[in-house]
């Protein structure tokens, strides 16, 4: 069996273009998601929320791997973020102490929740992981969304992530249905700040609608 490449078969969903919003339809995706609250450049949970996520995802990947005698691989996803905050004010003014976020890796559909628990028990053993428990395995389904590719220093988002927002999705009849969500392509450890590559990604319904009760 070929390698599973998720990037590849789901590309139009990672790839946008940089230079204008696209409309994208999100099929159901099942992802590791872990919750927390607070500034992720200084709390503490957010640091042990990636380490526990992470952990469980590589673990998963070799556990997969492992199990099926070599015939079944993937490669870890990027990380991704639904962002937001009880006073949207509060979102929009930067105020990252008051932000609440769900950090998440896209998983394949051979993953499973026993295999989630199994690869959990593993990572345990090897390492203290304070957040692991937290982790759980669920299917997102976000449907219509615009998105753009932001390639540039986190900090530099504001502006786009505005035109979203106040001109593209008004304009073209839609209002947000949904968390802010970013997926990090490239890893700030390695990559110089100008040339970080961001999806940043808006649910959007017809304004007018009341699917789900979001507007």
């Amino acid at each position: 069996m070929p390698r599973l490449d998720l990037m590849r078969e789901l590309k139009p969903l990672y790839s946008p273009p940089r230079d204008r919003f696209v409309v994208v339809e999100l099929p159901p995706l099942q992802y590791l998601m872990i919750d927390g609250h607070g500034d992720p450049n200084t709390a503490m949970e957010y640091a042990e929320a990636l380490e526990a996520l992470y952990s469980l995802a590589y673990t998963l990947k070799f556990q997969v791997k492992r199990d099926s005698g070599g015939e079944v691989d993937f490669g870890v996803m990027p990380l991704e973020g639904l962002w937001w905050a009880e006073d949207m004010a509060s979102f929009s003014a930067g105020n990252k102490d008051a932000w609440s976020w769900t950090m998440m890796i896209l998983q394949p559909e051979v993953v499973t929740p026993e295999a989630v628990e199994r690869a959990r028990a593993e990572a345990a053993r090897k390492k203290n992981l304070p957040s692991l428990g937290r982790v759980r395995l669920e299917t997102y389904e976000e449907g219509l969304a615009a998105q753009i590719m932001h390639v540039g220093p986190f900090s530099a988002e504001a502006p786009t992530i505005a035109r979203l927002h106040g001109e593209f999705i008004p304009a073209n009849g839609y209002a947000p249905a949904g968390k802010h969500h970013e997926i990090y392509l490239s890893d700030p450890r390695r990559t110089a700040p100008e040339k970080l590559k961001t999806v940043l990604r808006q649910p959007i319904a017809p304004v007018g609608a009341t699917e789900s009760g979001k507007l």
